[in-house]
């Protein structure tokens, strides 16, 4: 603590003093809850930093703010350059910046995209099927196991039969992730500039494998017992070439960037949209 002396100079200014408390303390928070989903050391780590956080920060204020006199340093800085002119910011003629891509597909073309890929993705899983197990109706009965908990303890010959309650179950589950990856397909297909399809029917296949390779266990523990990895990610290649060239044909539309808010909005604003012609009565 500062003497009398030193509080009350005009030379002096009094400042809260630097400390560290409250950044232990929010690391303390942070570790606190991410040991709620990893382990119980980290949580231990999180608690003792919260303590040590909180009580930091109260010593620091209680029973007197903490603080550090810093000496005033009186004068004209002056500053001083050595140009003699002023510089002056000569107009440009470049574009302005526009965000990316300038033209995007309509959601139709996800839509078409969708269901041809979901299509040629079918074709492909009952290809499987019959070449595995002499049955077109195991790779549908194992995709709407996860529905039916009797189907844990199916055996394979009970999965390669025919059931119509599977099958109505397959179809709109089939159905509604097709065109909800063909619709995120068409928005991310014009982010590839080159080789829009390759690309896209390599990346998008890759990523969701590798996201259902982490997580199929907890979706659906029969099919993750009994998937065949590579026919999967045939089926999903499959899906991605077909669906992206239905998207790619396809006529783009391009954004409203390029437009006066008041357009984009709706508004009425004359002398920036163009008026409609009056109809004849």
């Amino acid at each position: 603590m500062a003497s009398d002396s030193e509080v009350m100079s005009p030379g002096n200014l009094q400042l809260p003093s630097s400390t560290a408390s409250p950044v232990t303390l929010a690391l303390g928070i942070t570790l606190l809850f991410a040991g709620l989903v990893t382990s119980e050391a980290i949580t231990i780590l999180g608690v003792i930093l919260c303590l040590v956080g909180a009580v930091g920060w109260f010593r620091d204020v209680l029973p007197q703010e903490a603080v550090e006199t810093v000496a005033i340093e009186r004068g004209d800085p002056g500053i001083e350059t050595l140009r003699h002119d002023v510089g002056r910011l000569r107009e440009t003629k470049e574009m302005k910046r526009a965000w990316l891509p300038l033209e995007i597909y309509p959601v139709s073309a996800g839509i078409k995209g969708g269901l041809a890929g979901s299509v040629a993705m079918a074709l492909l899983a009952m290809l499987y099927g019959l070449i595995a197990q002499n049955s077109i109706w195991y790779p549908i009965n194992l995709l709407v196991a996860g529905f039916f908990p009797a189907a844990v303890k199916a055996t394979t010959a009970q999965l390669a039969q025919f059931h119509l309650i599977g099958l109505i179950v397959a179809i709109p589950v089939h159905l509604i992730t097709s065109l909800l990856v063909g619709v995120l397909y068409g928005a991310l297909l014009p982010m590839f500039p080159r080789r829009p399809i390759l690309l896209g029917g390599l990346f998008a296949p890759l990523t969701w494998t590798g996201l259902l390779f982490t997580t199929l266990d907890i979706i659906n523990p029969v099919l993750n017992l009994r998937i065949n990895w590579f026919w999967f990610f045939l089926s999903q290649l499959g899906f991605g070439l077909v669906a992206g060239i239905v998207v790619s044909r396809q006529e783009r539309i391009r954004t409203w960037q390029g437009l006066p808010f008041a357009v984009r909005a709706g508004m009425e604003a004359p002398g920036v949209m163009k008026e409609k012609p009056e109809e004849h009565r």
